[in-house]
């Protein structure tokens, strides 16, 4: 139901604004103010997306919960298709996402909503390596069929 919604209200926002703020700055200022954002956006998306992803490794190195990380890189993701939709009120939602504070905050507001039944993070135990130096002797017989070719081969082909 709010997926419905918000793909019925927010084109009806956009086009709203898009009348709104044409009628006051002029259609060319308009179509360069919602390209300037695009491209502005797409720069902050990639500085951002690349700084969370630092910060997700080191939370898998550290053993430390990744769900901050993750969340933060989800929510950059977003911004960024935000942010490439044309449209004021796409490009305000996207870049209040990119805005630290703000992604904090709504990561917590989601948080708060969610309850984790169970979480377990441990060391894998891989299997004990033989020493470099062994040497497994042993025979072997090719079985594999003759390839025969089924066709002529192309002219675009070398023999």
């Amino acid at each position: 139901m709010w997926l419905l919604l918000a793909f019925v209200a927010v084109p009806m926002i956009e086009i709203a604004l898009f009348i709104q703020v044409g009628g006051f700055i002029g259609i060319w200022w308009t179509l360069l103010i919602v390209l300037a954002t695009a491209m502005a956006g797409s720069y902050l998306v990639r500085q951002q997306g690349l700084r969370e992803l630092s910060k997700l490794q080191q939370s898998f190195s550290d053993m430390k919960d990744p769900s901050e990380p993750l969340a933060n890189g989800a929510m950059i993701l977003f911004a960024g298709a935000l942010l490439l939709t044309p449209g004021f009120f796409t490009d305000v939602v996207g870049l209040s996402l990119l805005v630290p504070t703000v992604r904090r905050a709504t990561f917590q507001w989601i948080k708060a909503r969610i309850k984790v039944a169970r979480f377990e993070a441990g060391q894998h135990q891989a299997e004990p390596q033989r020493p470099a130096d062994t040497v497994i002797d042993g025979e072997f017989e090719d079985i594999s069929p003759d390839k025969r070719p089924t066709h002529a081969p192309s002219k675009w082909t070398r023999h």
